[in-house]
């Protein structure tokens, strides 16, 4: 006899509470038909999926949710929404879940990056202005030590800059080196470009942790010093969830500001149209190597969209020939989230991060390539990760690498993450 599940009196709080924050989060409206489950990569991950999801907060099973971790699992990629024939803000969901968790019980190194970041007024991995002034200005020397970059500069806080970057935290403190290829591309091109110092790194993990509170209050202490240096443009640099934690959080805490937010990566597309960046794929045309894309969920599916995308293949192929990228299937805002998002590096499953990143693996073996441009440090560690874990050769690199080996500009310390077979190209 099929048993019968009986909600009694329950009062569907949960369910309540997620109607009035999400505007598009009407629950009722799923249709149960299993398309967000179906191209989810979290799906089964500790026996939950999306679907699964909504149903438990339609049928009011709050307890249940608010104390499942399934929600420091999913990265908020928003593939479920967008495959949603009723377009049901699963994300939004998630994230209210995660802020339900007493702050002291969600995971650590998500709340460790947080505060650290806010009490430096730097960056997650807590860095002093003081440590990240010494680190510039010990490679700045350094750089113009190189023949063509005997006049580098890399201000900070330099007044009336058009551009005012932020830069991930873990460039200053793990890899200084890989600074130094995104400086030569912004001397090459002429950039008038200053690091600004308050919250000057480029990632938050506050909006992980779902602390409204402390997202808000390093989006409006960057957007107040950016304006008060007078720059025009904030331009993120290669991280994909510092983009949209900027991008998300101006709007969503409606923070007033002057500049103009906008992506190196567009800036890099930019720059190659105008011929200021004059990169070329002939150092390619008989190495033949193969490269594909990552795109990232934050600027792409959940931000800017195929602008972003687009720019993104356009730089790549500029640089290593058309003929020798090979494009991951689905891709652009249809993509794989590869499960290094969310916070999910900083969180303590990574038996469950690894498994997400199964179909990532199955996307890039399926190319053949043999690098993976990645202008994102999360989906950069992550697919990193996964290529030795499920031992799939590939090699993961920056933009500004390849940029700057195509120039002929990258130096022999900027080569960390290129394979044997390019190590000591162009040298």
């Amino acid at each position: 006899m099929t048993d019968v599940l009986k909600l009694g009196d329950k009062k569907r709080e949960l369910r309540q509470v997620v109607e009035q924050l999400v505007p598009d989060g009407n629950l009722g409206l799923c249709l149960t038909c299993g398309t967000c489950a179906s191209g989810c990569p979290a799906t089964g991950l500790m026996d939950l999926d999306p679907r699964k999801l909504i149903r438990m907060a339609v049928l009011g099973l709050d307890d249940e949710l608010l104390k499942h971790p399934w929600v420091w699992v999913c990265t908020m990629c928003k593939r479920c929404q967008d495959a949603c024939p009723m377009n049901i803000n699963i994300p939004q969901l998630v994230y209210y879940l995660r802020s339900q968790w007493p702050r002291e019980e969600r995971p650590k190194g998500i709340l460790n990056s947080c505060d650290h970041h806010v009490r430096s007024r730097g960056g997650a991995m807590g860095v002093s202005l003081d440590d990240f002034k010494f680190v510039v200005e010990d490679l700045s020397e350094e750089v113009r030590e190189q023949p063509g970059f005997e006049n580098l500069a890399a201000p900070i806080d330099k007044e009336g800059a058009m551009f005012a970057l932020n830069q991930n935290s873990r460039e200053p403190v793990t890899e200084p080196d890989e600074l130094l290829p995104l400086w030569k591309i912004l001397h090459t091109v002429g950039a008038d470009w200053t690091y600004y110092s308050e919250m000057w790194a480029g990632e938050n993990y506050c909006m992980f942790l779902a602390d409204d509170k402390a997202w808000e209050e390093i989006i409006r202490a960057q957007a107040e010093h950016v304006d008060k240096l007078g720059c025009r443009y904030l331009v993120n640099t290669e991280c994909g969830h510092s983009f949209y934690a900027l991008w998300a959080g101006l709007q969503r805490f409606n923070i007033p500001h002057k500049f103009e937010l906008v992506s190196i990566v567009n800036l890099y597309a930019q720059w190659i149209r105008e011929g200021r960046l004059p990169v070329n794929s002939e150092w390619n045309k008989d190495l033949k190597i193969k490269f594909t894309v990552q795109d990232p969920c934050n600027p792409v599916r959940k931000s800017l969209g195929n602008y972003f995308a687009d720019d993104l293949r356009f730089v790549v192929k500029s640089v290593v020939g058309p003929e020798n990228f090979v494009e991951l299937y689905p891709n652009r805002t249809n993509n794989f989230c590869c499960g290094g998002g969310g916070g999910t590096l900083q969180a303590p499953y990574k038996e469950e991060r690894l498994a997400y990143g199964r179909k990532k693996a199955d996307q890039i073996k399926a190319t053949g390539a043999g690098y993976v441009a990645v202008p994102c440090h999360n989906c950069h560690a992550q697919i990193h990760e996964l290529s030795e874990f499920y031992e799939g050769g590939w090699h993961v690199v920056h933009l500004w690498t390849i940029i700057c080996l195509s120039l002929g500009i990258l130096g022999e310390n900027e080569r960390t993450y290129l394979g044997p077979d390019l190590a000591e190209f162009g040298l």
